[in-house]
């Protein structure tokens, strides 16, 4: 995986993965094979009866003969009718049946990948691939699949007859199939490539469509609309350049197969007169060779047509797989349980992957049930302590352990029972207000919502909704503003009810004294719990047990509020200068 890239999976994995797939249903693929095989089979018997009929007439036959004989016909076309239908639709039940596995199996890999993983590949990317690629995956999975295996068997079957009608009129009939092969060959070496390219630039445009709509206030505010115009036109130039260029394969690799498809039957009326003309064949059998391999022409057409989507296809399945190559949350499985709720950080250094060191030698240790203010300027490092804190990432030296074991190396479930970071962003679900609380705690009952919702001052304006904890939200239901989502969130931190728990700046878009008395009934209902807070409200770590200050990447100063503004130090100037402007905080 390189850097800012979710990984694309291999051909070799694709095709175990598509094996996989077909074992864990393999009993409809069994039959599935097996009606397409009676199909195609029931098939044969009409060319061949049309050979016999020929034959029957030149030899004085008469109109019983003939009638027996179409008679015959129809009973193999009705039987290879009822086999057809009955093959396609347990083709669509194992494709639909294998579509919801991938879904889930991508579900399940999106919520196992780290937060850093997903925020330097960009949403996007995840975006196209759970959307556009999925989709694209389901569609052969339910049509292309089944339609290719049943052309196939239906090809392999015809191509069987001729042979046995004549392997001279067989051989001719492969061999001219030969340009076929060549621009066959010549497409699918291209193709892949062309169509994960055309993928990845389509994950690009969504990249950059979805950051600036998000980003939307950034953009008017610094007067940037025009940047991100010709970032978005240049974005979509390289799409179209990379589809065009799949759709030149195409332009060349369809036309010369539709001109091949005369050249079997052509080759095979040619050869087959002069055998007929030295009376080596029989007419009725150069006429079923020839019919033959004029029905040959429409499988053959149905498997290329599907050959060509499942390069499009295969690219969506390699992006779709590629997550399973993705860094886990928890990649060794580690069953280790911290001992306690102590959290140390050891000489801890952080840089990102595009500028210098953030963090350089933070050492600190958070006792158990200690509310700690981490304060400073912009650009000091709190955010990035925050997310070492809570495990998104892990050090580039040093370590960050809580109970002795590594934060990182926690797995997602014992991650968020130990550890929960709330920042300043936040999210409303589709679905009720019941459903938003539920996701932190399933079990929850409406007591326990209606509780953590006053333990956040929310119970007041959800009660006023039309249909209380069931009221839908979202852009059909009721509309939420930034402080109810950020209310919501804190009251799913209640339910979560973590040993640790990190506010970075999580009430920053409520006023002063809702804040105040939100971070207040926070603090009571987890007392006893380990609160770190990063603030610029200094009423926050006038509360704190402890306060610790960081400048450029250093934890400078660490003690309770009292001691730090008697040492005249950072903090003391931070104080006068919050003191001076915003008054003095209540202690009560």
């Amino acid at each position: 995986m390189s850097r800012g890239h979710l990984p694309v999976a291999e051909a070799v994995d694709v095709r175990r993965a598509a094996v996989r797939l077909v074992r864990a249903d393999g009993r409809a693929f069994t039959a599935l094979l097996a009606l397409n095989a009676a199909a195609a089979g029931a098939g044969l018997a009409g060319p061949w009866l049309l050979g016999r009929i020929v034959d029957e007439v030149r030899s004085g036959g008469g109109v019983g003969a003939v009638d027996r004989l179409a008679l015959g016909i129809l009973l193999c076309s009705l039987a290879q009718l009822l086999l057809s239908r009955w093959a396609r639709y347990v083709g669509h039940r194992f494709g639909e049946r294998t579509l919801a596995r991938v879904r889930e199996e991508f579900v399940d890999r999106v919520l196992a990948l780290p937060a850093s993983v997903v925020e330097r590949a960009g949403t996007g990317d995840l975006t196209a691939r759970g959307t556009a690629d999925v989709a694209t995956v389901g569609t052969t999975l339910r049509d292309a699949g089944p339609e290719l295996l049943i052309s196939t068997v239906q090809a392999l079957f015809l191509l069987g007859a001729v042979f046995a009608l004549d392997p001279l009129l067989g051989a001719i009939g492969v061999f001219a199939l030969m340009p076929i092969w060549c621009v066959l060959r010549w497409y699918l070496r291209r193709a892949r490539d062309g169509y994960l390219a055309e993928g990845e630039a389509n994950s690009q445009v969504a990249e950059i469509l979805a950051a600036t709509a998000s980003g939307a206030r950034t953009v008017e505010a610094f007067r940037l609309q025009q940047r991100r115009v010709v970032t978005s036109r240049d974005a979509l130039d390289v799409s179209r350049r990379r589809r065009l260029y799949t759709l030149s394969l195409r332009s060349v690799f369809f036309p010369v197969v539709e001109v091949s498809y005369v050249f079997p039957v052509a080759g095979v009326l040619l050869a087959g007169g002069v055998l007929h003309a030295h009376g080596v064949m029989s007419l009725g059998s150069v006429v079923a060779a020839a019919v033959y391999l004029q029905q040959f022409s429409s499988p053959l057409d149905e498997i290329l047509m599907r050959v060509e989507q499942l390069q499009s296809s295969g690219a969506s399945f390699a992006r779709v797989e590629g997550l399973a190559r993705a860094p886990q949350a928890d990649p060794q499985g580690t069953p280790a349980v911290p001992a306690d709720d102590r959290i140390d950080v050891t000489d801890v250094r952080y840089a990102y992957d595009r500028g210098g060191e953030v963090l350089r030698g933070v050492d600190l240790t958070v006792r158990p049930g200690e509310r700690l203010a981490v304060v400073g300027p912009s650009g000091a490092g709190k955010t990035t302590l925050s997310r070492l804190l809570a495990g998104i990432d892990a050090p580039t030296g040093g370590s960050v352990t809580v109970g002795g074991v590594p934060v990182a190396d926690l797995g997602p479930e014992r991650l968020r029972r130990q550890v929960v970071l709330v920042t300043q962003e936040h999210h409303v679900f589709l679905g009720t207000v019941r459903d938003n609380l539920l996701v932190a705690e399933p079990s929850a009952t409406d007591e326990q919502l209606w509780a953590a919702l006053a333990a956040v001052g929310a119970d007041g304006w959800v009660r006023e909704l039309p249909d209380g904890l069931d009221c839908e939200l979202g852009p059909t239901g009721c509309r939420t503003d930034g402080s109810q989502a950020q209310q919501l969130a804190l009251a799913r931190v209640v339910l979560a009810d973590p040993h640790t728990l990190i506010l970075d700046e999580a009430t920053a878009l409520l006023d002063p004294t809702t804040a105040r008395h939100t971070e207040r009934a926070l603090a009571a209902v987890l007392k006893g719990r380990t609160v770190i807070a990063i603030a610029h409200r200094l009423h926050t770590a006038h509360d704190a047990d402890r306060v610790a200050v960081m400048e450029n990447g250093l934890l400078t100063e660490l003690g309770t509020h009292e001691d730090l503004v008697t040492a005249e130090g950072a903090y003391a100037a931070l104080w006068r200068t919050w003191h001076g402007d915003g008054g003095p905080p209540a202690t009560g």
